[in-house]
């Protein structure tokens, strides 16, 4: 009786082991892959960065936020560089203004390699025609599937004199 209890006890003891390996194998790799593959850029656009009116891609003058390596963008451009496969999500925020009295209308769209406007993504405002300054800012988030090497753009359009005064946007690679 005395022997089959030692066995018991070993048994258990053993068992318990092995349970306590792979819960602390399995945490390991949790915490790892909730810390690995953040992928983020913020850029902004001050007042004065952006001086063409009308159709124009927007530059960015400052990086707040850059983790990883899947995004890079060097300030003062309007290129965003995608260095990884993937799904990417994109928010922005695009003020457009106009000095002058007359119809106020523009748009905010992404372009991919300075030649794809992703017509999906056109980001349109209300046409008005008041006898105003006019403001406003369009915001949008998407999600994108794009690849190592692409080059995306955040684009005003208007054929009214608009100027961009600010704008920020904000990647994600969420896969």
């Amino acid at each position: 009786m005395c022997c089959e209890t030692n066995n018991i006890y070993k048994i258990l003891t053993i068992t318990l082991l092995i349970v306590l390996i792979f819960s602390i194998i399995a945490i390991v790799f949790v915490v790892n892959n909730c810390q690995q593959n953040k992928n983020i850029l913020t850029a902004i656009a001050k007042n004065g960065d952006n001086t063409e009116i009308g159709n124009a891609t927007i530059k960015f003058s400052e990086n707040r936020i850059i983790e990883g390596t899947a995004i890079s963008h060097e300030e003062g451009s309007d290129e965003i560089r995608i260095n990884e496969d993937g799904i990417y999500q994109i928010s922005y925020q695009l003020n457009g203004e106009r000095e002058t009295i007359g119809t106020f209308n523009f748009n905010a769209v992404i372009l991919i390699n300075n030649e794809v406007l992703l017509e999906d993504t056109l980001n349109e405002s209300p046409i008005l025609r008041d006898n105003v300054t006019n403001r406003m800012t369009l915001t949008s988030t998407i999600f994108l599937r794009i690849e190592e090497g692409d080059i995306i753009k955040l684009g005003g359009l208007s054929i009214e004199d608009i100027f961009y005064t600010r704008a920020r946007i904000d990647i994600k690679k969420i896969e």
